[in-house]
């Protein structure tokens, strides 16, 4: 099914990335705009740029031509591809989230800890960083775990913990790499019904990169990547 317009606004547009690496052209050219409320699949095989384009977007690494622009709720657009590293570092703490394929949580602390760092580091007293990552971890099923380390979670429990922590700061946009790579597929279901809720369920926006078919088709578009540059798009049926 060939993508339609949406109707509502932008959430983040991309215009004309490139980005090599060495010799390696990582992006070729790439137009791309997500809408509010989206989930966005990008698919491709190893070496195709969907992880470069994730990150270029995010604003964790900068493209060498292009721009990126995120348009927040009710407020002034920013250039990412435009700021420096310190205010791009900013942005994604404070308005975007991001969940990872091995969860990149801290294994010295508890769940809550690792949710609640998240809203501490810009500011939130801990009691009430503490009280608002609780309510998350309980959303997510994970109420009575507040205090296990993520040694003693099961891989999925771990994701979910950093779900939580990708939602913690409200963040309206969050990006997932991988998000199920490590799971078998009991669990990515379950880890996918709980990234799904707590983003587009909440009226929020993913982008997900995924090698996994069965997470794609949960989106509501996919778009496939290959040689660095976008090649197929559809909305889900």
């Amino acid at each position: 099914m060939i993508e339609s317009p949406s109707t509502n606004p932008p959430v983040i547009q991309a215009h004309a990335l490139t980005k090599a690496f060495g010799s390696t052209r990582a992006l070729a050219g790439v137009d791309l705009a997500v809408h509010r409320g989206e989930s966005v699949a990008i698919m491709g095989a190893s070496g195709s740029g969907k992880t470069t384009l994730l990150h270029v977007l995010a604003g964790i690494i900068s493209p060498d031509s292009g721009s990126v622009v995120f348009r927040p709720a009710g407020g002034a657009e920013t250039e990412v591809s435009a700021l420096g590293e310190t205010a791009r570092s900013r942005l994604r703490r404070e308005r975007f989230g991001f969940v990872f394929q091995q969860g990149l949580l801290i294994p010295e602390l508890t769940a809550v800890e690792n949710v609640a760092l998240a809203s501490m580091i810009n500011g939130v007293k801990r009691s009430d960083a503490v009280q608002h990552a609780a309510s998350w971890l309980a959303a997510l099923g994970l109420a009575g775990m507040e205090d296990r380390r993520i040694g003693e979670l099961s891989g999925g429990q771990a994701q979910r913990v950093a779900i939580a922590r990708a939602q913690a700061t409200g963040a309206e946009l969050v990006f997932a790499d991988e998000p199920t790579g490590a799971l078998d597929s009991l669990t990515s279901n379950e880890v996918m019904d709980a990234l799904l809720w707590s983003t587009t369920g909440q009226g929020r926006t993913l982008i997900v990169v995924t090698h996994d078919q069965e997470v794609a088709v949960r989106c509501t578009r996919t778009i496939a990547v290959r040689d660095g540059r976008i090649v197929a798009s559809a909305v889900a049926a």
